[in-house]
């Protein structure tokens, strides 16, 4: 694939999608097809509810109308009553536009608009720009608040 166009007038998109909607689903099989690459012990999902949370509430980011980047957030059983933020994920042909933090922003709305005060998010320390990332837009670690397997570090956010 050719390297994108990073110029300022390519014109991007959010959009909310179902957990079922093709093209979510095709750019969260991308994002656990890299995860299962990067991470030393790879990453799998048991079924198609691993895949996505079918009660979860996603958004499609498109560069020039082609597929770009995706995340969702769910409600998570807490005494605040938080969201947390899923399956965030840029493609590599659009990483370096922004992209990444413009869905967190949105997720973090669109979280809001659900009635959520807090969102929370686990990763695994090889994402070392996700890291980064999160820690730019004001999310703080904190102890585990999941059973993930892959998940080293946890983070929360007042919204």
């Amino acid at each position: 694939m050719a390297a994108p166009d990073r110029s300022p007038a390519r014109e991007v998109r959010l959009e909310r999608r179902t957990s079922q909607d093709p093209q979510v689903l095709a750019l969260v099989g991308r994002y656990v097809a890299e995860l299962d690459e990067r991470f030393p012990s790879g990453f799998t999902v048991s079924g198609p509810d691993d895949l996505v949370d079918p009660g979860g509430h996603y958004l499609l980011a498109t560069v020039d109308g082609a597929p770009a980047a995706v995340g969702g957030v769910r409600p998570v059983v807490s005494p605040e009553g938080a969201a947390e933020v899923k399956r965030m994920w840029v493609d590599p042909a659009y990483r370096g536009l922004g992209l990444g933090r413009r869905v967190l922003t949105a997720l973090e709305e669109l979280a809001v608009e659900l009635g959520h005060r807090t969102v929370v998010l686990d990763t695994n320390r090889t994402l070392g720009e996700a890291l980064s990332m999160y820690a730019a837009a004001g999310y703080r670690e904190v102890e585990r608040y999941n059973d993930n397997p892959y998940a080293e570090a946890f983070f929360r956010k007042e919204l």
